[in-house]
């Protein structure tokens, strides 16, 4: 049945002089919307993260239009390019190389010059690696009530590690990152060391593909499944459940004193309630309760 056939992609408007930020397939050519395909048909022009990538895409739906390269490393300069064609009351469309534009992909410097500039945009959603692994995590979003928090790609440096790392073992919330085949390995060692042994974890590999993998396991259970398995290669996205409260605490205090332990071995109390109070917030005098509280939970007088 041809797209035009469909009347209801007519009833939207498709203002002029406007950037569509268009959600491409994380993998599955199926999972591109048939409103993505008639804006990417109506538009003037495409920009892309990769052309060479995206005019495959492209290809394989019949669409034929001017692209621009538009990645990371000119994303200025390309949006100046895109706003001097909105501003000839063109209709411009903007894809990355899988998935939701923006998602740890170029785009929010794209967004935000051509807003500065007094131009529309228009989110046309579809497919993200990030809602579709929610959608399957299943216990590993109990401790959250749902709530998670999405934490990009797992840095390489080991300052900006060590601080994810300490973020997912005290969030309440479910988190939720990127990683690579490269330092799949690594990066679930370091989660199996530094989680409690029944803390849960989904492992989503090549999510849409064909060789989709998903894992549910305890953090105990990583290293024999990392021994076992037969495939690391592809794209990755785990998901950590939040961290439980004690029967005897409240969640955000948990989370609070486990800051504060951390800190208990290098400073003092006072130094410790001044790092709390400056980065999370608090007023002194609780920052100075936990701090106290971190000392006597480690034996420290």
């Amino acid at each position: 049945m041809e797209l035009s056939s469909f009347d209801f992609l007519k009833q939207q408007d498709l203002p002029a002089g406007a950037l569509y930020m268009v959600a491409t397939p994380i993998g599955n050519l199926g999972d591109i919307t048939m409103r993505a395909l008639h804006i990417l048909n109506a538009v003037d022009g495409i920009a892309c993260e990769d052309t060479r990538h995206s005019a495959a895409l492209l290809q394989q739906f019949g669409i034929h239009k001017k692209c621009l390269a538009l990645h990371e490393h000119n994303e200025m300069s390309g949006a100046q390019t895109v706003i001097r064609h909105l501003a000839q009351n063109e209709r411009w469309a903007y894809i990355s190389d899988a998935g939701t534009p923006g998602v740890s992909d170029p785009g929010a410097r794209l967004v935000d010059e051509v807003q500065k500039a007094g131009f529309r945009v228009v989110p046309i959603p579809g497919a993200s690696a990030v809602s579709s692994a929610v959608s399957i995590g299943g216990s590993v979003l109990f401790n959250s009530d749902g709530r998670f928090q999405f934490l990009g790609f797992w840095p390489n440096k080991s300052k900006e590690r060590d601080a994810l790392v300490l973020n997912i073992r005290t969030s309440a919330n479910t988190s939720i990152f990127f990683e690579s085949p490269h330092h799949i390995k690594e990066t679930l060692r370091v989660l199996s060391d530094a989680l409690e042994a029944d803390r849960q974890l989904v492992v989503g590999r090549e999510l849409t593909k064909k060789f989709e993998q998903i894992i549910s396991m305890r953090a105990s259970e990583i290293p024999q499944w990392l021994e076992d398995a037969s495939s690391l290669k592809g794209e990755f996205i785990i998901l950590v459940a939040g961290r439980p409260a004690s029967a005897d605490e409240a969640p955000e205090h948990a989370s609070l004193l486990l800051w504060a332990n951390t800190l208990s071995p290098y400073l003092g109390s006072k130094e410790i309630a001044a790092v709390l109070a400056q980065a999370l917030g608090l007023s002194k005098k609780e920052a100075y309760q936990i701090a106290l509280d971190a000392k006597v939970s480690s034996g420290e007088k």
